[in-house]
């Protein structure tokens, strides 16, 4: 039998959970190595490829002008320029490529998410991968994750992010943002403009856009965040893409959001070997 060695503890200091508590998001920079992250940038342009093939036999809609397409249970969405075949997000995504599903389980995001939900043993919320497209992708308006999910999940306190990115962010190619302390708050009320899509965006009166913060990160990084964190995006103005995967977690033995599976995560050492 092969000896068995304990995990480096990946776990946060007290000083980082304080960061987090306080200000409602914490970066762990450069934890994942550029071999790590080279099958991640490939892992992404695959399962863009395969999710953009797969939508030929789902369902297309339309939300204020912005196409999606529900494939199962998975949604993809396309960039918004009228008639784009450029994916800008696929939620899940883990089911289209083994080395996110392997990264669910990494030790790296396993170990800090068991403090964060506050439960030894978790399982996967949702997971979604976001592709900026250098000068094509688009924004993300000023939201909280929680109002997405309050009426499908009953412990929504419960369900911490973190995205991983794959290539360096910058303000450049539309990093993503947050405004630091808004998750004290809880669920905030979104906008009333008439649209479709407009309750699932932060009103602007209920948070102060002052407060933003820029996540620059270089590629590899971690981002972790609270559920009721207000953030967003801006477009990717550079000839750099920003790709990046965000998993949410739970406490286990609870479905997943879209696909109504329980798929409870493990602690693995690492998830691109």
């Amino acid at each position: 039998m092969a000896a068995r060695y304990p995990l480096p503890d990946f776990s946060l200091s007290t000083q980082e959970l304080e960061a987090y508590r306080r200000d409602g998001y914490l970066i762990r920079a450069g934890i994942f190595a550029p071999e790590e992250v080279a099958v991640f940038q490939q892992a992404s342009e695959q399962a863009a490829a395969r999710a953009q093939a797969a939508c030929a036999d789902g369902t297309t809609y339309h939300l204020d002008g912005k196409r999606f397409v529900d494939v199962k249970h998975m949604t993809v969405q396309f960039e918004h320029q009228p008639g784009s075949e450029l994916v800008r997000v696929i939620e899940p995504v883990h089911e289209l490529a083994p080395a996110f599903d392997a990264l669910i389980d990494d030790a790296r995001l396993v170990a800090p998410m068991r403090q964060l939900v506050g439960a030894e043993a978790l399982a996967l919320w949702t997971d979604k991968l976001n592709l900026k497209q250098p000068r094509q992708g688009s924004a993300f308006g000023w939201h909280q994750d929680s109002p997405y999910w309050v009426h499908d999940c009953a412990h929504v306190d419960l369900l911490p992010n973190v995205m991983v990115t794959f290539d360096d962010a910058s303000v450049a190619n539309g990093c993503f943002r947050v405004i630091r302390g808004s998750h004290r708050q809880g669920c905030l009320p979104g906008t009333v403009d008439g649209s479709q899509l407009g309750g699932f965006y932060t009103d602007p009166a209920a948070f102060e856009e002052a407060d933003q913060v820029p996540m620059e990160a270089p590629a590899g990084s971690a981002i972790f965040f609270d559920p009721h964190t207000v953030h967003g995006s801006e477009p990717n103005l550079s000839d750099a893409p920003r790709r990046a995967i965000v998993i949410t977690y739970q406490p286990a033995g609870f479905p997943a959001l879209k696909s109504g599976r329980v798929r409870n995560v493990s602690m693995a050492p690492g998830a691109a070997d």
